[in-house]
């Protein structure tokens, strides 16, 4: 069955059905928590082990029809991208996700096959970055909304900021570029094959590791690339009023990727510059640093000749700017 076209239509409980502490109990019955968790669901707050003495702390949100589509994406997928859109983000300071809090609104008619679908997508993402769903609320709205928050740990280590690039710093990338566009490309278009990036369009796969291992190569500033490459780099050359210019000769555009472009006759830099939604990382480094096995050098930085700005090959790219949350598109 179609959990997502049909869930009206499915002949289990709904949600008015089975209530709120039902559907709670649903989601965390015979869960494990994570080492990082002192006190689990079940009180009126959840207790994490900080022992760095920081908590690094992000949250982000889904709207149905906005950020996700149900004819898609399973509920398992949707569940799964909520928890790894925000873990990410922790990875992205160079710290290690240590518990996930889930809120959760839907319309009282929702299946709890839908609710229970979620709740499995967010404890297999959640365990996947070495943590756990510590926590939400439940709550009866209009339209499917998901709202997320992650907490991690740096251990010992100063937070990666956005505003640490150096003039003479290298640009790496860790992760696939314009896959998640590519993917979305495919589904809007409606067409077959491609699998690969329709994957990666419904359930991003961050390696969370690589936040961490960038932090202890000595990144002077690291980003997740969610909004696109051109435009998150342009957040840190904003931020540390520097310049960076991409080498494009040196991005992977791979087959999987040019197989869809062709066959949607779309630039594979238009993806790959200015898609979003990958959850890939993009880094700077000084140029003397290791690079971490498994990044790729892709450009440079230098000081501005005027405002702050990414380019392409030394001209401004004139691309997809990448994502923004009002620009009127959906999904």
């Amino acid at each position: 069955m179609d959990i997502g076209a049909d869930r009206d239509e499915s002949h289990s409980p709904t949600v008015a059905q089975v209530g709120e502490f039902g559907v709670i109990d649903r989601s965390t019955r015979g869960r494990i928590q994570s080492s990082h968790t002192i006190l689990g669901p079940g009180d009126d707050a959840a207790v994490v082990a900080a022992a760095d003495g920081r908590v690094v702390a992000t949250t982000d949100m889904l709207v149905e029809g906005r950020h996700f589509r149900l004819d898609w994406s399973s509920p398992i997928d949707v569940g799964r991208k909520a928890v790894a859109q925000n873990g990410a983000d922790i990875s992205a300071m160079g710290a290690r996700c240590t518990g996930f809090l889930v809120a959760l609104g839907c319309p009282a008619s929702t299946s709890v096959e839908v609710t229970d679908g979620l709740s499995e997508g967010f404890w297999r993402e959640a365990q996947r970055a070495g943590a756990s769903i510590i926590g939400g609320d439940l709550v009866q709205s209009e339209e499917l909304v998901i709202s997320i928050t992650a907490l991690g740990d740096l251990e010992g280590r100063p937070p990666v900021l956005r505003s640490g690039a150096r003039p003479g710093d290298v640009v790496a990338v860790f992760g696939h570029l314009g896959w998640s566009a590519a993917g979305l490309a495919v589904l809007e278009a409606g067409r077959s094959g491609h699998a690969a990036l329709v994957d990666a369009h419904r359930v991003p796969a961050p390696e969370y590791e690589q936040g961490v291992s960038a932090a202890l190569a000595g990144a002077t500033s690291l980003t997740d690339v969610s909004d696109g490459l051109v435009a998150d780099l342009g957040h840190i050359a904003q931020a540390s009023s520097v310049s960076v210019d991409l080498n494009s000769d040196l991005l992977d555009t791979g087959s999987e990727i040019v197989s869809a472009a062709t066959d949607l006759g779309v630039s594979v830099l238009s993806w790959v510059l200015g898609g979003g939604e990958d959850h890939a990382f993009a880094a700077t480094f000084p140029r003397t640093a290791r690079i971490p096995d498994g990044w790729t050098v892709v450009g440079h930085v230098s000081g501005p000749s005027g405002a702050p700005m990414v380019t392409v090959d030394g001209e401004p790219f004139s691309g997809p700017a990448g994502w923004s949350s009002f620009d009127g598109s959906t999904e």
